[in-house]
């Protein structure tokens, strides 16, 4: 892959296996509704779209659909509260992101954060792991209009840092991210590990697929000094 001007990361299921934590936050939620709880191996097929739609499948449980919503309205400032005191209790960073954040830090790369969460909790996750400070800005679910899969906030970090969207990657982990790099002419490298409803992320084509972030040299360092 041709060396980018600019490197946006998405979080959950990239940078941050966040599962533990909504797992927590979803079974505590549904005990306070006196409902079923769900179990980690559900929870991990539900996350990638942002809480809402997480607490709307867990009601639910199942992926699509929509549930009753006075239990939704009930539920979500419930399920608010909880994530406010556990966004980062039981979450980690995957293998290899610190490598992989380093080696683009080293190389100087314009470094950008993109996820749907949103900025309540995106930005003291990545505070207390450690990483928020390899970012020159981070856009959050509700930082703009509209989120992936819609090609805005990444247009908006390619304008933030003044780069053409073809001289641009974007790292994500679900058919969400492709969609959104796809629209906005970025070129896409995709997580095996992450959250993509339990489909293997190849399927959706992107430009490459990596184990660890770790491998970022050997995807990006055969042409340091492109354009």
């Amino acid at each position: 892959m041709d060396k980018p001007a600019m490197v946006l990361i998405d979080v959950d299921g990239t940078l941050v296996d966040s599962v533990p934590d909504l797992t927590y936050c979803v079974d505590e939620m549904m005990k306070q509704l006196n409902m079923p709880t769900h179990g980690e191996a559900k929870v991990r097929n539900w996350v990638g779209n942002g809480v809402e739609r997480l607490v709307r499948r867990a009601l639910i449980g199942q992926l699509e659909g929509e549930p009753d919503e006075a239990l939704y309205e009930k539920a979500y400032p419930i399920f608010l509260a909880l994530y406010t005191e556990n966004t980062s209790k039981r979450s980690c960073l995957y293998p290899g992101v610190k490598e992989g954040l380093e080696y683009l830090k080293s190389e100087g790369y314009k470094m950008g954060c993109v996820t749907n969460k949103a900025a309540q909790f995106t930005e003291p996750l990545l505070q207390d792991l450690g990483v928020y400070d390899y970012f020159s800005i981070v856009i959050s679910g509700d930082t703009l209009e509209k989120k992936k899969p819609d090609p805005m906030p990444l247009l908006h970090a390619a304008k933030y840092f003044n780069v053409a969207p073809e001289q641009a990657l974007m790292i994500g982990d679900s058919i969400s991210d492709v969609k959104a790099a796809r629209a906005a002419g970025f070129r896409i490298a995709c997580m095996s590990y992450g959250y993509n409803h339990g489909v293997d992320i190849r399927e959706a084509r992107p430009d490459a697929v990596m184990d660890s972030m770790a491998e970022l040299p050997d995807l990006l360092g055969k042409h340091q000094g492109a354009a």
